[in-house]
């Protein structure tokens, strides 16, 4: 199932039919920041705000911030769009749980080129494919393909770990799709 978020639509779901999120796309061009707001609700998240971060507004903390991805994914996707003079103190994050998913989630980012991307359930069921081109990004946390579609296409990897020390012990052969047949992208 696809599903366009936000009011402008500019980020796509893809979940299987029980809801699972298989993948998610975000476009380099993403500008739909105030359908994804930070929580800024209460006294004490301004005040938070106010301490951790030099923002001009909780308003425009909300204009320039997107979560992406729900709370209890392993990976998160937040954008940012600050003005000049922005700053966030030093900080790191807490690990509080271990990551429960049956999977491991992994986020490619084009930086050049172009690369279509097969999104798949685990069983091995395709819930269709999204091209990136350079600033895309999708989070896949189940089944996926890979197709470079461009010349020097070059991609950014980020993966849940630790690698389980090879790549045959990190990867589930799907055995449902054949190499790709020269179709156009």
């Amino acid at each position: 199932m696809k599903e366009a978020l936000g009011k402008a639509g500019q980020a796509v779901e893809y979940r299987t039919a029980d809801g699972r999120l298989v993948g998610l796309y975000i476009p380099g061009d993403f500008s739909d920041y105030t359908s994804f707001p930070p929580f800024v609700d209460t006294p004490e998240e301004q005040a938070h705000l106010a301490q951790a971060y030099k923002v001009i507004s909780p308003q425009r903390e909300r204009e320039t911030k997107a979560h992406l991805t729900a709370d209890e994914l392993p990976l998160q996707i937040v954008l940012l769009n600050r003005d000049p003079g922005s700053y966030v103190r030093p900080h790191y994050h807490v690990n509080d749980a271990p990551a429960a998913s049956p999977t491991r989630h992994q986020i490619l980012i084009c930086q050049r080129g172009r690369l279509r991307v097969g999104l798949y359930t685990k069983d091995g069921e395709r819930l269709g494919h999204v091209v990136l081109r350079s600033g895309d990004l999708v989070l896949m946390c189940e089944g996926h393909s890979l197709e470079f579609l461009d010349p020097g296409t070059k991609i950014i990897e980020i993966k849940m770990g630790p690698f389980p020390g090879s790549d045959e012990a990190d990867k589930v052969e799907l055995h449902v799709d054949h190499e790709p047949a020269h179709r156009s992208p």
